[in-house]
């Protein structure tokens, strides 16, 4: 992995700022280092061993695995599950991401969908009581218990919640159901290394690789302190929006896990950069005018992939071309005006993106400090559940 924050940056960034920011590594790594909510920094995986198991017992009365959880108790297991899954050819095990959601007519779907085939349910909530989880795991569960008897209804079932309290946590204790824990010092966007996004996970890749990535990408602190410094300096420059951009259609949901990470670090007190993204090259054909002549508020990140599966179209091979457009895309850019940061992957594979994923959780862990906020609270969140329970009861 590359992290190029100086090749299209260095001609916007003033050095007095750079200098500031650069002058508190000490002190934030010490923040960091000493926060209450920093378990992702040195997860425990022990419990792997008996994620495989669980997943080997699903698989043997089981055709789907659905999924239900909502912001950081999904965001992480989908991204990947859409990484690693072939674009067209149909899973032998898919997995379905529910609990996202307070649509009708896609629950009455996801209801009937689910009344014809066997499958396993994975309810992921720290608390329980997550309004769309705790709606969609309730309507779920009736459908398990017309189709098995309460003992294979057991079977279907498996909790990912909190290790002591909780309405998730008495139901298997009352039921005796699979279960795994959400550490208590860990929060949702920082969970990747945890059974929320690791049992999912184990379905559709090798989770031990991912893992080994995760742990090679906690290596690279100072990269990701330049990164959030560089960050930081932009903002003060009135650069206020990152647009993350990828050229593979597939990455879709990864950046929208990066604009949750982003978003719910920085967010506070009038603070913060809002993070944005784009797949190209589709959207430089409804976006692009606006990053090349609009309000020069934003800056990009671009992920360039260096190898990719070959097609050889005419002669010319599709990737090479892709790569050409992207360098062009970020020279257009920059002469417009528009700062440019370049991360570049030798590949795409699960070691290759639990490397990128660590790194990017010491990005935004830095950079929520740099803004002198608390990066791993979330309290605006509150604010519209509250709202909605005074309406609702």
């Amino acid at each position: 992995m590359k992290i190029d924050v100086n090749t299209y940056m260095n001609q916007f960034l003033d050095s007095k700022l750079v200098e500031k920011y650069n002058s508190r590594k000490d002190e934030v790594f010490q923040k960091l280092d000493h926060a209450d909510m920093n378990g992702w920094l040195n997860p425990d995986v022990s419990f792997v061993d008996q994620i495989l198991e669980v997943r080997d017992e699903v698989l043997s009365h089981s055709k789907c695995l659905v999924v239900v959880g909502i912001g950081g108790s999904f965001l992480g297991a989908k991204s990947f599950y859409e990484l690693f899954t072939p674009y067209f050819k149909k899973s032998s095990f898919p997995i379905i991401f529910a609990g996202t959601t307070l649509s009708s007519s896609y629950m009455k779907e996801l209801l009937e969908y689910l009344e014809t085939i066997d499958f396993t349910v994975n309810v992921i909530s720290k608390s329980g009581t997550t309004r769309e989880t705790a709606l969609t795991y309730a309507a779920i569960k009736k459908v398990l218990e017309k189709k098995y008897d309460s003992d294979e209804v057991k079977k279907h079932i498996i909790v990912t919640t909190d290790p002591v309290k909780g309405t998730l946590r008495e139901e298997v204790n009352r039921e005796d159901y699979h279960s795994f824990v959400i550490p208590d010092n860990i929060g949702g966007r920082y969970s990747l290394l945890t059974a929320a996004h690791l049992f999912p996970l184990s379905f559709c890749l090798d989770i031990k690789e991912l893992i080994s990535g995760y742990q090679e990408g906690l290596m690279l602190r100072d990269d990701a302190f330049s990164y959030a410094v560089c960050r930081r300096s932009l903002f003060d420059l009135g650069k206020v929006v990152e647009n993350f951009v990828t050229y593979e259609n597939n990455w879709y949901y990864y950046l929208e896990w990066l604009k949750q990470l982003f978003g719910e670090t920085e967010g506070k007190e009038g603070k913060g950069i809002l993070p944005i993204s784009m797949i190209h090259t589709r959207d430089l054909h409804s976006l692009g005018q606006f990053i090349q002549e609009g309000n020069k508020i934003i800056y990009e990140t671009f992920f360039k992939i260096k190898n990719m599966p070959s097609c050889d179209i005419d002669g010319k091979e599709l990737h090479e071309i892709n790569l050409v457009v992207e360098d062009s895309v970020i020279s257009a850019h920059v002469s417009g005006g528009v700062p440019c940061i370049v991360l570049e992957l030798d590949e795409v594979s699960p070691r290759s993106m639990g490397r990128l994923s660590s790194f990017y959780f010491l990005v935004a862990a830095c950079s929520g400090y740099l803004f002198d906020i608390n990066p791993f609270d979330q309290p605006g969140v509150e604010v519209y559940k509250a709202e909605v329970k005074r309406r609702l009861g």
